[in-house]
Parts: C-alpha cells; sequence; structure tokens
C-alpha cells in the first residue's frame, strides 16, 4: 500500500516510521511511504505556504497554491490513491475507518496546520476528512501516523501473528480481554488459574467474557453497536449478577 504524506515538518515522522511493525512493513515492501514537504510546492523564495485569514481573526491559513501543487503532483503519479484531509471536522479515527481505508489502493495524507487548510483545498480534492477526536493537536502530523499505523495493522502480513489484528481491542468491536505473561505471581496478585488450565474452550469462554466485562464497564455504548449471540448474552447476565454480588 502507498502512503504520501504532505506535511510542512518532514522531521517529524523520522522517529515513528523506522521503527516496530511499519518498519518492519517497509521491509517487506507491504506498504511504502513518502514524505513530501509543501513548502517545495511554494510560488516564492521564502517558501511561504500559510498566510492570514480573509475576514481577520487570530492565526494564519495554509495556503492553496502550494498545497494544490503538492496534492496534483502526487495524484498524477498515484491516481488511485484517496486523498485524505487531517482536521478536527473529520470522521473520527474508528477500526472500522481504517479497515476501510486498508482497503485502499494508496492514501495522499494531508496533514493541516495553524487554523487550518483554505477551504478551497477541501473543496477541490478531498477525498476523505478525518480526526482523531474531540480535541485539537497542533498538526496533522500525528493524525497521520496514527492513521498509517492502523491501517498498516490491518494489511496482511505486518503483523507477527495472522490473529494478532483480529483480536485486539475493536477488531471485533469490543474491548480486548485482559493479558497475562510470567510470572505465575507478582506483587500478590495472581495469573487467572483457568489460563494456566490448558483447556483451550474454557480458556476461550473467559476471554470472551473479560472482554465483554471489561467493555460494559468502560465503553458500554460499544455493545449497542455489536451482534451479540447467545453465549455472549448469557455472559453478561453473569457479569451482571457477579457485578452486583450476586452468585
Amino acid at each position: 500500500m502507498k502512503f504520501d504524506i504532505l506535511t510542512l515538518f518532514t522531521g517529524m515522522f523520522t522517529g515513528p516510521f523506522d521503527e516496530s511493525i511499519i518498519k518492519r512493513a517497509k521491509e517487506k515492501k507491504l506498504i511504502d511511504i513518502t514524505l513530501h514537504n509543501i513548502r517545495d510546492y511554494a510560488l516564492d523564495r521564502h517558501q511561504t505556504a500559510d498566510d492570514a485569514p480573509y475576514g481577520g481573526g487570530a492565526g494564519m491559513v495554509m495556503k492553496a497554491e502550494p498545497l494544490a501543487a503538492c496534492i496534483q503532483e502526487v495524484k498524477t503519479r498515484q491516481p488511485a490513491s484517496t486523498v485524505v484531509l487531517t482536521s478536527p471536522q473529520g470522521r473520527p479515527l474508528t477500526h472500522r475507518v481504517a479497515a476501510e481505508l486498508a482497503q485502499k489502493d494508496g492514501l495522499i495524507i494531508v496533514c493541516g496546520r495553524y487554523e487550518g487548510i483554505d477551504e478551497r483545498i477541501r473543496t477541490l480534492y478531498a477525498e476523505d476528512d478525518i480526526s482523531l477526536g474531540d480535541f485539537v493537536l497542533s498538526g496533522g502530523e500525528i493524525a497521520a501516523m496514527a492513521i498509517v499505523d492502523a491501517t498498516t495493522r490491518l494489511i496482511p502480513g505486518a503483523l507477527g501473528s495472522c490473529e494478532s489484528a483480529g483480536s485486539d481491542s475493536f477488531g471485533d468491536g469490543l474491548l480486548e480481554y485482559p493479558h497475562y505473561t510470567r510470572p505465575p505471581s507478582f506483587m500478590g496478585l495472581d495469573v487467572p488459574e483457568i489460563l494456566l488450565s490448558g483447556n483451550h474452550e474454557l480458556i476461550r469462554k473467559w476471554r470472551r467474557k473479560e472482554s465483554l466485562r471489561r467493555t460494559s464497564r468502560l465503553r458500554p455504548d460499544l455493545l449497542c453497536e455489536v451482534p451479540l449471540n447467545k453465549e455472549d448474552l448469557k455472559l453478561l447476565k453473569e457479569i451482571a449478577q457477579e457485578d452486583a454480588g450476586g452468585v
């Protein structure tokens, strides 16, 4: 999958894209990431990429000309790629959205800065608009990193185990169950005995139950969107009884 990232600060991506899963995915040729400095497409010798907003107000706005020139050049090379803006106005980045993006041929991610980008760029080029949530970042670079990371994980072969992405939190719509590793006892807390039993069916049920328990406690809103089977409903009933102090 091809990622083209348009930014004013290419140096911000050096560490995150040279470590861990993204590094391995690049080495396996599963993804290719190219950074494009928007200032290189500015029209003046000072490489001006922002200007004061029409109508007055605080802050600066990213200029249309260099952004348009950069997008057009990248789009010419990658015509099948989808142009994605990063902004607080976008749809929230969820697991479902990441899975949708992972099906694309490529992404051209435009990192917003300052008060935002000239609205004409959104009108002319934007095919999607992604936000990390209802808070403000200094720019879209961190959002772009999150999009690349969340999407890359879902590309077959990117993770060490083919089951890893599906069992992650939100992989099936629920939060993930608790994890434990050696030692079996730590500071007076023991690993649940069922995980040491070797009984795979009991372990599967325990994990599903704890996933449901954690979701119902921390993100009950997610339960409204997840298709629950008879076993899930039974486990939720048990959880409610346990939480109420019943048997």
